[in-house]
């Protein structure tokens, strides 16, 4: 018997062990770690690879989209020099959003996504930049390909989701969105995530 190729004894780490995708920076995978129904926030532990519980959302807003990474990128120096006012990425993979119409409820899954625009966002400033895609295949968004082709209400409730999912009462908020930009500053935030990886891990 011979296996397809290509073929993983083991279980590939879903940052490290998954091809970026098929046409990057235009067309990515994204590792979902979070979708629309969830009201805990799932991260994936750097070491094992598998998904974990990492807190009960404190606030009562969902996420709007899926919600993941992009694999083999790093938010590293190339990241941070873009920003605006930090120059320093926040030492994680690159996170995304999938837009979809119908409803995925089922998370650890890739999916081919096609980016459209970016939050550009500080975290404990640090650059924590959110990019915003839509699911390639979804014949609902097909003529999607830059940010002002969807509509500003969901753009509204990224930036507000993101705004506000970390904010404990009576403490400074710590996150904030520093502007939101079309696909020609995401791929450029991405190509920058992929030099940084390989820097970092070679």
């Amino acid at each position: 018997m011979t296996f397809p190729k290509p073929f993983f004894r083991w279980r590939p780490h879903p940052w490290h062990g998954i091809d970026i995708g098929p046409n990057p920076p235009k067309v990515v995978h994204a590792y979902i770690e979070i979708t629309s129904f969830d009201l805990v926030k799932y991260e994936v532990d750097k070491v094992t690879g598998y998904l974990q519980a990492d807190r009960p959302q404190r606030s009562s807003s969902q996420p709007p989209t899926l919600y993941g990474f992009i694999p083999r990128t790093y938010c590293g120096e190339r990241v941070g020099k873009l920003s605006k006012t930090h120059k320093v990425g926040d030492g994680d993979p690159l996170d995304i959003c999938v837009i979809c119409e119908r409803p995925i409820t089922k998370s650890e899954i890739v999916v081919n996504a096609r980016v459209i625009g970016v939050l550009r966002m500080v975290d404990h400033n640090a650059a924590d930049d959110k990019i915003i895609s839509i699911l390639d295949n979804d014949p609902f968004w097909a003529n999607a390909n830059d940010i002002g082709d969807v509509p500003a209400v969901l753009i509204e409730r990224l930036r507000h989701y993101f705004s506000t999912y970390k904010l404990i009462p009576g403490e400074e908020a710590q996150t904030y969105i520093e502007d939101v930009c079309g696909v020609e500053e995401a791929t450029k935030i991405i190509q920058a995530s992929i030099d940084d990886y390989n820097q970092m891990f070679g």
